[in-house]
């Protein structure tokens, strides 16, 4: 088939279309500029500075950096009365869940006070939301006792192990402030929801597991947290079994599970499920006291000492041989405490029609975590469960937090005495009961019928939790996770579009069967930006899709293809390899004697393409800012102006 040679007329019908504008030429650093601002300053921040007096400045930056200064003018007594009920009830809950997880942690539970007094200080003054309870959490315990017991046994060196996770603390802290501060917060988005579903439920399946230690008053347990190790460990010890724990146990997470059940079906009743767990300290201390049940092998957790946070800055071990592993599990845990945190208060800053700042949240994470790990307190973030409680007991304010913290003081000063004859039982089933609730299966099926790659990501997840460890259980569903996003960039959906039927809509034809062809033409639309990893792929996919439209309009003796028009309104990019692969397909559909026509090009496409002189070789005539107008002008041209092609078309 030989070249077509076009003329092209000035008609009323040509010269309707409108053309497509090239931007003005931008000064290489403001684009640079531009494109930063948008990558790291979506929100654009400063916008509230700018035309302000100095001292306006100054204020403005205060309220910034401590949104409290920004709230508190005003802050009413109605407000205080309600997050006064709510930092109650949330106290209730912080302090038994408090020593549970510092348990979990293999730390001294005194340190889960410590962790439920400083931090939710810091967060009321830095953070923005106004419903998140700031604790410690059972994931980051977890992982805390995971990592570090790789590198020192908690039992043979508690205070070697104990500074090693102040460390931690400090670079989890540091992390998260630093993406904060530099706008990284993007970093956390690779961690996609089916990831954080698949791997909350991995690993509280691993922690309830583990929990059965306490529940069987086992005194050996393995510190894998893989489940066949677990279950090893407690099938091997069958005969250390000890009824009486197992008895105490099942009855109090049996209380637990059931106070919890009674609130979901009468919401305003939340508060039997939020003083659920402090009545069962306070039972089983009694139980344990009066029976003396700590002679008949139900351990206890003995003895706390009075006092507020002991400082600890000297005690961080950035010199030892164990730095890369601080740095490690700091990382990895900052990383999950954040994905949580924020997830949880954009969450229910949704029911309350407001918006957080997830940079200034990175900030109040970081702060929190660095002050903490300085004052005795290991990893915090903003837990469901108690967030969850402090939203339902009606806060107003993070007050609410301050409230929390003043009650955990006043317990740290004159009640931790009382806490000698607490079971270690009846912490392993605050544990179990809470965990309970991170194992969302019906989000997974939800998962599994919305998308059924999600589903795979969420249980990779999963899996990799409950029979590796934490940290392959997160790689490998990152890492399918990213994979994905590069299918989609490698790989862009090609669609041949039609007309509906009446109109000058243009849509793909799988979706809308009831389509017509354009006789003579195929529209082809690409659907993401166009760059190094995918130009390949897209000039060999229109060229099949070429070949397609070419055997099938032979076959049925219909009109030959004259015109090949690429719907471009999703590329919203494109590089020097997209440019070449667009002159290559200029080529291919001139050596095929067809015209290569473009609609609606985006800005940065047309700028890129008179760059690359391409516009000059395509012709800008051809270029049409919609669909329907370059199918209009094609129709025009192909009734019109006939052609003139090779008379021997047996060279085809």
């Amino acid at each position: 088939m030989g070249n077509p040679e076009y003329v092209f007329a000035s008609t009323n019908n040509v010269d309707s279309t409108h053309r497509v504008a090239i931007p003005p030429p931008q000064p290489f650093v403001k684009s640079m500029k531009n494109m930063l601002k948008e990558t790291f300053f979506p929100d654009d921040p400063l916008r509230q500075f700018k035309n302000q007096p100095p001292m306006r400045k100054f204020i403005l930056g205060l309220q910034y950096l401590f949104p409290i200064l920004e709230w508190g003018p005003r802050y009413s007594f109605e407000f205080f009365k309600s997050d006064l009920i709510a930092g109650i009830t949330i106290a209730s809950l912080a302090i038994p869940q408090g020593i549970s997880y510092a348990k979990l942690a293999n730390l001294p539970p005194i340190l889960g006070l410590y962790s439920s007094f400083v931090p939710p200080l810091i967060y009321a003054i830095m953070g923005s939301s106004r419903d998140l309870a700031v604790g410690t959490v059972a994931v980051g315990s977890l992982l805390i006792n995971s990592m570090l017991s790789n590198e020192v046994n908690a039992n043979e060196n508690p205070k070697l192990y104990l500074h090693l996770a102040f460390t931690a603390t400090f670079f989890a802290g540091l992390l998260e402030a630093a993406l904060g501060i530099f706008r990284l917060g993007f970093i956390v988005d690779f961690l996609s929801h089916a990831t954080i579903v698949g791997f909350m439920g991995g690993a509280a399946t691993v922690v309830c597991l583990q929990q059965l230690k306490g529940i069987l008053g086992l005194d050996h347990f393995t510190h894998a947290t893989d489940v066949v190790s677990v279950m090893r460990s407690v099938f091997s010890q069958t005969h250390k079994w000890r009824w009486e724990s197992a008895v105490l146990g099942c009855c109090f997470l049996f209380y637990l599970l059931l106070a919890r059940h009674f609130s979901k079906k009468k919401p305003k009743l939340f508060w039997i499920s939020a003083m659920a767990p402090l009545t069962s300290v306070i039972l089983g201390s009694l139980l344990v006291y009066l029976t003396h049940a700590e002679r008949h092998g139900v351990e206890v957790i003995g003895h706390l000492k009075k006092g507020i946070n002991p400082p600890s800055i000297m005690d961080l071990q950035f010199g030892s041989q164990y730095l890369t592993a601080t740095m490690k599990t700091g990382i990895v845990t900052g990383i999950i405490g954040l994905a949580e945190g924020i997830a949880v208060g954009r969450s229910f800053a949704m029911y309350k029609n407001y918006q957080i700042d997830g940079n200034k949240e990175m900030i109040a994470f970081g702060m929190m975590n660095i002050v903490g790990s300085c004052t005795s307190c290991y990893l915090t973030a903003g837990p469901f469960s108690r967030s969850a409680v402090n939203f339902n007991a009606g806060c107003k304010t993070a007050v609410s937090n301050i409230v929390m913290a003043f009650a955990v003081m006043i317990t740290l000063l004159f009640l931790t005495p009382l806490f000698h004859y607490t079971p270690l039982v009846v912490l392993s089933s605050i544990i179990i009961a809470a965990m309970l609730g991170l194992i969302d299966y019906e989000a997974a099926i939800h998962l599994w019928h919305i998308d059924k790659f999600d589903f795979v990501v969420c249980m990779s997840a999963y899996v990799g939790v409950i029979f590796g460890n934490i940290e392959i259980g997160l790689i490998m569903a990152v890492g399918l996770s990213i994979l994905r996003v590069l299918l989609f960039v490698a790989r862009p959906r090609t669609l041949v579009l039609g007309n509906i039927p009446n109109s000058k809509i243009y849509r793909n034809v799988d979706q809308y069967p009831n389509t017509n062809n354009v006789p003579g033409v195929l529209i082809l639309e690409i659907d993401a930006p166009i760059y190094f990893a995918n130009a390949s792929y897209l000039r060999e996919r229109i060229s099949r899709w070429i070949d397609d439209e070419e055997d099938k309009l032979k076959s049925s003796g219909e009109t030959n293809l004259q015109y090949v028009i690429l719907d471009m309104s999703a590329v919203g990019n494109i590089d020097t390899s997209g440019i070449s692969m667009l002159d290559e397909v200029e080529k291919n559909t001139e050596r095929r004697g067809l015209k290569l026509v473009l609609a609606n090009p985006g800005a940065e496409v047309m700028k890129k393409m008179n760059k690359s002189k391409f516009l000059e070789k395509i012709g800008q005539e051809w270029i049409f800012l919609t669909v329907g107008e370059a199918v209009g002008t094609c129709n025009y041209m192909l009734h019109t102006f006939k052609p003139k092609r090779a008379a021997d078309e047996s060279n085809v």
